[in-house]
């Protein structure tokens, strides 16, 4: 990470990394399949512990609330990995091509959620967007959090997901009337 940080993510190469690490280039290989996997490995685990946490969430929780369970369940994960999730996101926002595969690494936790939601009975189309809104909640959590420096990741999930309900709740008029005067 730092020398993604020091030199950018396109002028590091894998052999530098390895030398910076203290290993080989093969042993390098051994654990990522290339440079950018430095910045993505351990996603399958994450994605495995996430849908073991919704298959297994108490039977009578909603879909979105077995989201919710599922979420707080890997808040450690996050925790955890604070200090290079930061950057990493700093490095993954200046690189397009890592966007694009940081899109494609979400898309793949996402359908693995939706299938764990569809194997405790909820339809497909259901299921695929409690899990692509689930995830945007968790997404916009994370991100929250790691902006504000605070120590407490589960408020902020846990606020996401309340806001997210909170947006099928009727506008209270004061709002109307508060949008209705700013458009004049």
């Amino acid at each position: 990470m730092a020398l993604y940080q020091e030199r950018g993510y396109d002028r590091t190469t894998a052999a530098e990394i390895a030398e910076k690490a203290g290993v080989t280039g093969r042993t390098f290989f051994r654990h990522f399949a290339d440079k950018r996997e430095v910045l993505f490995g351990g996603e399958a685990e994450f994605a495995d512990a996430l849908t073991s946490a919704v298959l297994t969430a108490p039977a009578h929780l909603s879909p979105w609330e077995t989201l919710l369970h599922a979420f707080r369940s890997v808040e450690p994960v996050f925790v955890e990995n604070r200090s290079f999730s930061a950057p990493r996101q700093l490095v993954i926002a200046a690189n397009p091509a890592l966007q694009e595969r940081a899109q494609s690494k979400s898309r793949a936790m996402t359908a693995a959620v939706a299938s764990a939601l569809n194997q405790r009975g909820v339809p497909d189309r259901l299921a695929s967007l409690a899990a692509q809104v689930g995830t945007a909640a968790l997404n916009n959590a994370v991100m929250s959090w790691l902006e504000s420096g605070s120590d407490d990741l589960d408020r902020y999930v846990v606020q996401a997901f309340e806001e997210v309900r909170d947006l099928s709740s009727p506008v209270p008029r004061s709002v109307h009337e508060t949008q209705a005067d700013t458009k004049d």
